[in-house]
């Protein structure tokens, strides 16, 4: 007799409402929202997105609109970004200037209680150097908070509508970069020993040494046929993108120039064309908390996996024909 699975959620504890526990007598309790006192001064980090205006989210728009103090990066933020500021406002260029030089610009934040839009390129969270501001915040006394942005890898994805995680061929991303460069990485983070998975990898601030880049990937494991999808300036007017085999990655980059501001992404999942499997949340013959299983195509999922949609349905969304050749 064979072992019966694990249930995903221990019996005694499926149907209680995650509402009616005091989740503050478990140990750990949640982590507690911070107090916001919008009388004082206070610096937001905003993430703007790839490049385009309208990317920026509602939040972090209109966080823009009310700051005091703006601090963007002119060579990486578009100018419009911060277009409708406030009368008054002050602008700041942090392209030219030091972490120090922060310190009396936020000092000044703190002690006239202003509020200042710290506005970084993407998301802040990924390559934003925004770790050492929120520590020289921690210093001053004032207070932070952190406003999201879509990423360069996200935009690019959605640019060339793909999906870097595709059921059956890639279901882990990695965002990285090639390793060598002025800013050491750490022990064990190399291109070659994450291309080892065979994952979808998103490869920031390495475009000037893409000859290096290729041959890592290639090291380490990614056939030469490998998709890759080459992103420039991404939504800018600027913009462009490029699709090419890992083989031609570098002699690509090079054809035009790209020596910044360039995203690369790289993996199976990126391959044009339908595919192999879908995922089980649509699948008729997946049950889960909303939606019962059709008993036919249930079935037909635990025989054959989640092949693509035309191979296991009909279009009345019953099981269909299994005789084909993917049967």
């Amino acid at each position: 007799m064979s072992e019966r699975p694990e249930p995903a959620v221990p019996v005694d504890d499926a149907h209680v409402d995650i509402d009616a526990i005091d989740h503050t007598l478990i140990d750990p309790p949640p982590i507690p929202a911070p107090a916001r006192d919008e009388a004082r001064g206070r610096v937001v980090f905003v993430g703007a997105g790839p490049g385009a205006a309208d990317l920026v989210s509602v939040r972090g728009a209109r966080i823009i609109a009310a700051a005091d103090i703006i601090i963007w990066a002119s060579s990486l933020v578009h100018p419009d970004m911060v277009a409708d500021r406030k009368p008054g406002a002050e602008l700041i260029d942090s392209a030219s200037i030091p972490l120090e030089d922060l310190i009396p610009l936020y000092t000044r934040a703190r002690d006239e209680r202003l509020l200042v839009a710290r506005v970084h390129t993407g998301d802040p969270s990924i390559y934003g150097a925004t770790a050492e501001q929120r520590d020289l915040c921690r210093r001053l006394g004032i207070d932070y908070e952190t406003v999201p942005g879509i990423s360069a890898f996200s935009a690019t994805a959605a640019r060339m509508d793909v999906e870097v995680t595709v059921p059956e061929v890639s279901q882990s991303l990695v965002i990285t970069r090639l390793e060598g460069g002025r800013t050491p990485m750490p022990p064990g983070e190399t291109i070659a020993s994450f291309a080892a998975h065979g994952a979808t990898m998103a490869v920031y601030l390495s475009a000037a040494r893409h000859h290096a880049l290729q041959q890592a990937l290639l090291d380490g494991g990614y056939p030469p046929e490998t998709p890759c999808i080459i992103g420039y300036s991404v939504t800018w007017p600027q913009e462009m993108m490029f699709r090419c085999e890992l083989a031609r990655l570098s002699e690509t980059m090079r054809a035009h120039k790209l020596w910044k501001h360039t995203i690369v992404l790289v993996g199976p999942a990126l391959a044009e064309g339908p595919i192999a499997a879908r995922s089980h949340l649509y699948h008729p013959g997946f049950r889960h908390e909303y939606r019962d299983a059709d008993a036919r195509a249930r079935q037909e999922l635990r025989t054959h996996g989640a092949r693509a949609l035309d191979d296991v349905t009909t279009e009345t969304g019953q099981a269909g024909d299994t005789t084909g050749e993917n049967a």
